[in-house]
């Protein structure tokens, strides 16, 4: 547990005087994201540390290097939780990263997102101001579109340093039902049960399977199991399931084929794309395994109501997220330059243009 943002500041105007650019490397666990880094090292694992904690308020501040497992063990103490569930690609990865790369588990459409968790931030610019965005309670706003603007930058508009976050209780009781069906029947059946009032949790597809948790109180769990299960059956160890799904260790994710990721509209007919797919978050988010490329499965994404990114894998020379419009375009590049003036922070790792 350590304090290192003067050192960090110091090393950011060094940088910033020689024209050096930085490279943001917190636990290395999503270095495959974004596109290929370039710059010198800028090592932020050893900022670590919970600053406080108020389980009673539900809020919790941490240093941006701080392991997620250290997070979730003092969480576990007081039976409370990080409710978007972060992936954890190693039990390096740290609290900083996965708000900079936008990580949420299997429970994002019901549980919400890392973005919307966040309370306040602090951040080094480019200029090496130490700069506090947000607050650390619920109620405080001030400067919150800013504290979640650092969700999927990817290090490009400066270096976390530490967050603050919401917290939830952990739920009573989980339970998850298992149905052998295909894709299509599959995902009409997720957005049927998703629109229904009951204590849903996840919902997933993969190999002619259909996963859902139930999380909440025991009444209730219980309830919908009655209801739901049908032709279905309870998973034994449902909770190893979703983790492995969480941190991508399931073996659907195995293989050097390129990984892509849809964000679309769950109702949306799954992309005419021959291979292996994965769908999660109640068909929300896709995952796909194969080589394409990027301007078919841009094409793919916007007929289905959303975006595609190259997650992992394939050309990462090349553009990987989704292009964005002009006025978009423009909108980042001002925020680029009002945070990084002089392009120092993870140059081109989100694109090429910033």
């Amino acid at each position: 547990m350590a304090d290192i943002a003067k050192r960090l500041q110091e090393q950011i105007l060094s940088a910033r005087d020689a024209g050096t650019k930085l490279n943001i490397i917190g636990g290395n666990s999503k270095s495959f994201m974004g596109r290929v880094s370039s710059g010198e090292p800028l090592m932020v694992a050893g900022h670590s540390g919970i600053v406080s904690y108020q389980p009673v308020e539900l809020v919790l501040t941490a240093r941006a290097g701080t392991p997620l497992t250290e997070l979730v063990a003092a969480l576990d103490e007081q039976g409370q939780m990080l409710s978007f569930e972060p992936p954890r690609f190693s039990n390096e990865s740290t609290l900083g990263g996965t708000l900079a790369c936008n990580q949420s588990g299997p429970g994002r459409p019901w549980w919400s997102s890392v973005r919307d968790q966040v309370l306040g931030i602090r951040l080094l610019n480019g200029r090496g101001e130490h700069l506090r965005f947000g607050g650390q309670v619920m109620k405080n706003v001030a400067g919150y579109d800013v504290s979640r603007l650092q969700a999927g930058a990817m290090g490009s508009l400066g270096l976390i340093t530490e967050v603050s976050l919401k917290v939830l209780p952990k739920p009573a009781v989980t339970r998850t039902l298992v149905f052998d069906m295909p894709l299509n029947e599959a995902l009409g059946l997720m957005n049927r049960r998703a629109a229904e009032p009951k204590p849903l949790s996840a919902a997933c597809w993969l190999d002619n399977r259909l996963y859902l948790r139930l999380s909440g109180a025991q009444a209730a769990v219980d309830a919908t199991v009655r209801q739901w299960q049908g032709q279905g059956e309870q998973l034994d160890d449902g909770d190893a399931f979703w983790a492995a799904l969480r941190d991508q260790e399931l073996a659907f994710f195995d293989g050097a084929a390129p990984l892509w990721r849809f964000s679309v509209n769950p109702t949306a007919a799954n992309p005419a794309l021959e291979g292996d797919w994965l769908l999660d978050w109640g068909g929300a988010q896709r995952w796909y395994r194969g080589d394409a490329s990027m301007a078919q499965m841009q094409e793919l994404a916007e007929a289905a109501g959303g975006q595609v990114s190259l997650f992992r894998g394939g050309d990462r020379q090349g553009e990987v997220m989704h292009a964005q419009s002009p006025v978009l375009q423009t909108l980042q590049q001002r925020l680029k330059q009002s945070f990084d003036p002089d392009g120092v922070f993870n140059p081109g790792r989100l694109y090429s243009w910033m």
